[in-house]
C-alpha cells in the first residue's frame, strides 16, 4: 500500500514524531507523516497541536492535500503564530477525546448502514451525534426497535478489522459501496475494507477511510434521533452517542 500514513496505520495513536516539508500559501503546514486525519467522508478533520524546539502551535483541522503539497493532509493553525520551519523535527498531538468520539460514532454509523439495509446518499460525524442520509420511501416504522439492534450489536463486541482489495475486486463486487454520492476514487491504488465481524458472525463489509474503533464495545451505548424527510425518497436519520 505504500507510505501509509500514521492516522490510518494506528488510529490510536495520540503523538508521533515527523519532519516539517513545505507550507502552503494558505499558510498550512505539510509534514512527511501525519496523526491528524484530514477533513473527508463526512468525518471532520484533527484538530490538536504541533511541539517542537521552541516552538509550540495550535491545529484546529487537517484537510487533504493538493497534488503539489508535500504529505500525507495540510494542518490549519488555529491562530496567526510563527510556523516551524521547513525541516523542523516536529511532535504531531492531537486532542485524543475528540478524535476517539468521532471513532465510535463513524463506527456506530456503519451499524446504523446495516440496520437500515438501504443506499446511503450522504451522512456527518460529530463527537456527540451523527447522521446518515438514505434513499427510502419511509420513515422507519420502528424507531426503538432500530435503537435496539444497533446496541446489541455493540453489546456483542464485534471486531472492526481492515482488508484491502484491489480496484478489480472492487468492481466485481458493486453491492460492497453503499454510499450512493461518494465512491473510492477510480485509479488511486487498492481500496480499504472495513469489516464488523468476522466470518460467519460478520455483519457489514464496505470501502472506507475513516477511522474506526477495534471493537464495537467501545462505542457504548447509543439511541436513535430525529428522523427528518429531505425529499420524496430522502430520509435523514440521526444517531447519538449516549
Amino acid at each position: 500500500m505504500g507510505d501509509v500514513p500514521a492516522f490510518r496505520a494506528n488510529p490510536y495513536l495520540r503523538r508521533v514524531e515527523t519532519e516539517v516539508t513545505g507550507h502552503t500559501a494558505e499558510g498550512g503546514i505539510c509534514c512527511a507523516d501525519s496523526i491528524f486525519y484530514p477533513t473527508g467522508g463526512g468525518q471532520p478533520g484533527d484538530s490538536g497541536r504541533l511541539h517542537w524546539s521552541g516552538g509550540s502551535l495550535g491545529i484546529a483541522t487537517a484537510i487533504k492535500p493538493g497534488p503539489d503539497a508535500p504529505g500525507p493532509a495540510i494542518l490549519v493553525p488555529s491562530e496567526p503564530q510563527p510556523m516551524p520551519r521547513v525541516g523542523t523535527i516536529v511532535t504531531q498531538e492531537i486532542d485524543w477525546e475528540r478524535r476517539h468520539r468521532h471513532m465510535r460514532m463513524h463506527t456506530a454509523l456503519h451499524l446504523l448502514s446495516v440496520a437500515l439495509p438501504f443506499p446511503v446518499s450522504g451522512g456527518q460525524i460529530g463527537p456527540e451525534r451523527g447522521r446518515l442520509d438514505f434513499d427510502m420511501p419511509e420513515k422507519p416504522e420502528n424507531p426503538d426497535a432500530i435503537t435496539a439492534q444497533i446496541n446489541d450489536w455493540i453489546a456483542q463486541d464485534l471486531p472492526v478489522n481492515e482488508y484491502w482489495i484491489t480496484q478489480d475486486e472492487l468492481r466485481a463486487h458493486p453491492e460492497l459501496i453503499k454510499t450512493m454520492s461518494v465512491s473510492p476514487p477510480a485509479g488511486s491504488g487498492p481500496v480499504r475494507l472495513i469489516a464488523i465481524g468476522e466470518a460467519a458472525a460478520r455483519i457489514d463489509l464496505q470501502p472506507c477511510g475513516g477511522t474506526h474503533v477495534a471493537r464495537l464495545s467501545e462505542i457504548g451505548a447509543v439511541r436513535l434521533g430525529k428522523i427528518d424527510s429531505k425529499g420524496r425518497q430522502n430520509r435523514r436519520v440521526y444517531l447519538h452517542l449516549v
